[in-house]
């Protein structure tokens, strides 16, 4: 596909071009712009109009932006015009100030109004997502009736899989499927096919909540409506789909210890990644070098029992290990919505009992360990068992500890309010780390206590 492409691009013949392009998928359209991003523009000028606004509705934000600045001003016309009001917003939200304010002139009065509106909401919130394009019929109208209506206003519906019943207020009374209407009598009341089984977004709800909505009720739409039930447009899965997409990636980077980035990885300048990634970084920093003023604090111990320093590394892995093992399982139980801060209480009850079986086990594996090695050279001294008892005993302890710190913490930022992912593997590493030497070497003083130390 690649080379014949590049054949057409040296004879420079736009009717081949714009045939050859026509013919592949949309998909396919957009893998070729990103192999071919210098001739972006020109495939999506000669796309049909409608080819061409569902490939631009599927580029990334960057490569949108970039193709749209060399487009020609009626080609952007048609591309404005032509988006379906939903990713229209998406794309609106993304630019400046100013540049909206150039694109949204391209709009029909009527279609500049929808899209003002669309962009009055929060950001992150439901009203940014929904489109008002959607069929809406009343209860007291009959089958024959609905389906006229649906003839003449379907065509410019997102989808007309679900039709939206509502009252004269223009409040959603309940949905029904497309197929219940294809399989009874045209004379069949609307009423009668009602089930009361409704489930709708309000404008206001964050788009992570509409995620686990979706997810939970196999629907391919939703309606939204206002604090009074008023239907005022609907979310559409492809919508939800692309906003999972975005919440993923943005969780796996603040779980990795950085900034969200706001551009792919190979577009983003170097600037700015630096910049993304050197806050957490130094944090990090500042939180490690509490481990040396902890080790400082216990100075004399370790210049009596030096055996004890060579440890240090095993103890405080285990417990960081253990911290980021349950902060990254409970970051996304709550991103799949199975845990809730309401659950908090169960969530310590079980990370008590793991915990303590998986230090249990670490303990007796470290025990062990000292135990083989005493067998081959005299490195712990004769007080080794108690050596054996300090490393099993800190490892119990420091697991017990990095588990519970790792799985409430993001419940605890959920609570304030702040976004659990911040919670990252290396935070809560780095926070086990400086506690864990301080139970390694508190347990140390009281076992080794008359003998070592």
């Amino acid at each position: 596909m690649v080379e014949e492409l590049e054949l057409l691009l040296e004879e420079n013949d736009d009717r081949k071009l714009t045939q050859y392009l026509n013919d592949q998928n949309i998909s396919d359209v957009e893998e070729l712009i990103d192999e071919f991003p210098e001739h972006g523009p020109r495939f999506v000028e000669l796309l049909s109009i409608n080819r061409a606004v569902n490939v631009f509705r599927i580029l990334d934000f960057p490569t949108q932006e970039r193709i749209l600045k060399k487009l020609s001003g009626h080609r952007i016309s048609e591309l404005i015009n032509e988006l379906p009001p939903d990713d229209r917003t998406s794309f609106f939200s993304e630019l400046h100030g100013d540049a909206v304010k150039t694109l949204i002139l391209h709009l029909s009065p009527d279609d500049r109004k929808e899209a003002l509106a669309l962009l009055g909401y929060e950001e992150d919130s439901i009203g940014r997502l929904m489109t008002p394009d959607y069929v809406a019929v009343k209860r007291t109208w009959d089958v024959e009736r609905v389906l006229s209506h649906i003839r003449r206003y379907g065509k410019n519906s997102e989808t007309i899989d679900v039709i939206y019943v509502i009252d004269e207020q223009g409040v959603l009374l309940d949905d029904i499927r497309i197929r219940e209407i294809l399989l009874v009598k045209p004379e069949t009341k609307v009423s009668d096919l009602m089930d009361s089984r409704l489930i709708a977004l309000n404008v206001k709800d964050p788009q992570e909540e509409a995620i686990n909505i979706f997810r939970m009720n196999n629907r391919v739409a939703l309606p939204v409506t206002d604090d009074e039930g008023i239907l005022l447009g609907i979310v559409t899965v492809d919508d939800i789909l692309w906003i999972a997409n975005e919440e993923y990636t943005e969780d796996i980077q603040k779980i990795g210890g950085t900034e969200a980035l706001d551009e792919p990885y190979l577009d983003i300048s170097l600037i700015r990644l630096v910049k993304k990634r050197v806050g957490w970084l130094i944090i990090l920093f500042l939180g490690e070098m509490l481990t040396a003023t902890a080790m400082g604090y216990f100075e004399d111990q370790i210049a009596k029992a030096v055996v004890l320093a060579l440890f240090v590394p095993l103890i405080i892995s285990s417990g960081g290990n253990s911290g980021s093992q349950a902060s990254t399982l409970i970051i996304q139980a709550m991103a799949l919505g199975e845990v809730t801060v309401a659950d908090w209480w169960r969530v310590m009850r079980r990370e008590l009992v793991s915990g303590l079986l998986l230090g249990l086990t670490l303990g007796i594996i470290g025990f062990f360990r000292i135990f083989a090695w005493t067998m081959f050279s005299n490195i712990y001294g004769p007080h080794w068992v108690l050596v054996g008892l300090t490393v099993g005993t800190a490892l119990v302890g420091i697991v017990l500890w990095g588990s519970l710190a790792g799985s409430m913490l993001p419940l605890l930022l959920k609570r304030l309010g702040l976004d659990p992912a911040t919670s990252s593997a290396p935070f809560v590493a780095t926070l086990v780390d400086v506690t864990g030497l301080i139970i390694y070497f508190s347990i140390a003083v009281l076992i080794l206590k008359g003998t070592m130390l």
